[in-house]
This record gives structure tokens, C-alpha cells and sequence, in this order.
């Protein structure tokens, strides 16, 4: 388990306090973060960072190896500050809701019709995936979405684990994109279980059960081309 990066345990954290071990620019290290870095198709959290004298909005998060930055705007905290770092939550939650419904249409499309995942993205409330697959009509992206809703309904729990890497390479099909993006040096592989439908390799953040996603519907399919078509989704309350 990664006691630096607060979220891979829990997703539901929204504030944290921390030291400041690095100032560069604009641009700052904590000893541990609740915000989460931009990757893996998931933008970066929003917040504020506040410290005995100032506060600062936080704008954007990346890493950088084993380091994540996190972007200030307004004033800078100084080495060695303690801080208090809280997420715009709306936001975060809104993230959570759609990488979990992102997971619940790759569940239902890798269950039914054995398609890798080639590319993911979201936004809050908003996302896109694209699979391969030779053909896409109306009537199957109907079908998608009647079948991710029954999903959401069925109110299926959403685990997180840590396994060790070569136990985690003994699960069938752990890795659903088509090319396996899991940095060599992962000794820790941590694992998102939607509980009957999904089991992937991921670092994002999830609601806790499937009916906390909403209602999705698709807004849009098209081909990328011969084998790679995308479909995109919203998400209602």
C-alpha cells in the first residue's frame, strides 16, 4: 500500500495535513498527498493548500517519476511548512462516479464481447472509451447502455487491494488495455474489484458501490477506425 499517495487507500479523504519538502516556481512537494496526479485518463484533483500565514488554490497535480508536484496559484508555502490540503470535493466525487462507470462499461463490453480497452478518458460527469471492435450501430450502444444501467442498479460493491506483483500477474485478463502500461519497477499491483462484473489493474478513484455512479447514457459512438471504435458517456443523477 502506498502511504504517500492517500487516495490509492481511500478515495474518500478529503483533506489531509502534510510538510512541504520542496519549492520549485509555482510548483510544490508534499511528504504525502490526498490529491490525486493526473494519469491513467483521470484529471488531476482541485483544492486549496492552507499554512499558518496564506493559502493557495491548487490547479493542477503530476507526477514525475516517484515524486507528484502539485501546481499553487497565489502564494507559495515555504520548505519545511506545515500544511493543510483540502480537494474540491464536488469535483473529486464527480471523478469518482464517472472512473467507476468508465469500469462498469468496460466490464460489461469485456464480459459480453471480449474487447480490449485502447484508449480512456474523462472528465467530471463526462467520458470516453474506445475499443476494439470491428463494427458499432445504434441498437448496440442501446444495448451497452441498458446493460451498464442494470449494472448500477445491481448495486455491486467496489473493492480496492494491493496484491503482490507476481500474484497479481496469476489473474486472468487483470490487464484490459490492449497494451500493458504497468511500470516494470510496481512491485505492489493495486487492484479495483467491481465485485462480479470487473477485476483491473488501476490507480484511480472509485465510488464505494456501483449505485453511487447515477444513471449513464451514451451521447456518442463513432469509428476510429477499423477496429477502434469509441463510445462516450454522460452521467445523471
Amino acid at each position: 500500500m502506498d502511504a504517500y499517495q492517500l487516495y490509492h487507500a481511500d478515495s474518500y479523504l478529503r483533506e489531509m495535513d502534510a510538510t512541504v519538502l520542496r519549492v520549485e516556481e509555482n510548483w510544490a512537494i508534499l511528504d504525502q498527498t490526498v490529491f490525486y496526479a493526473q494519469s491513467g485518463g483521470q484529471p488531476a484533483d482541485h483544492g486549496t493548500l492552507s499554512w499558518a500565514t496564506n493559502q493557495a488554490g491548487v490547479i493542477d497535480v503530476r507526477r514525475h517519476g516517484a515524486e507528484i508536484w502539485h501546481r499553487l496559484e497565489g502564494a507559495m508555502p515555504e520548505v519545511e511548512a506545515r500544511v493543510h490540503g483540502q480537494l474540491d470535493w464536488d469535483r473529486r466525487y464527480a471523478l469518482m462516479r464517472t472512473h467507476t462507470a468508465l469500469h462498469i462499461l468496460c466490464g460489461v463490453i469485456w464480459r459480453d464481447y471480449g474487447a480490449h480497452v485502447t484508449s480512456s478518458s474523462m472528465d467530471p460527469l463526462k467520458g470516453r472509451q474506445d475499443f476494439e471492435l470491428e463494427r458499432m450501430t445504434l441498437d448496440f450502444v442501446t444495448e451497452i447502455e441498458q446493460r451498464v444501467n442494470a449494472e448500477i442498479t445491481a448495486n455491486r460493491e467496489v473493492c480496492i487491494r494491493f496484491l503482490p506483483r507476481a500474484e497479481a500477474f496469476t489473474i486472468p485478463d487483470l490487464i484490459r488495455t490492449k497494451i500493458n502500461l504497468l511500470p516494470p519497477d510496481i512491485e505492489q499491483v493495486r487492484v479495483a474489484e467491481i465485485v462480479g462484473l470487473d477485476l483491473q489493474a488501476d490507480g484511480g478513484t472509485h465510488v464505494a458501490r456501483t449505485c453511487e455512479v447515477g444513471h449513464i447514457r451514451v451521447v456518442g459512438h463513432e469509428s476510429k477506425g477499423r477496429i477502434n471504435k469509441r463510445i462516450r458517456i454522460a452521467i445523471e443523477d
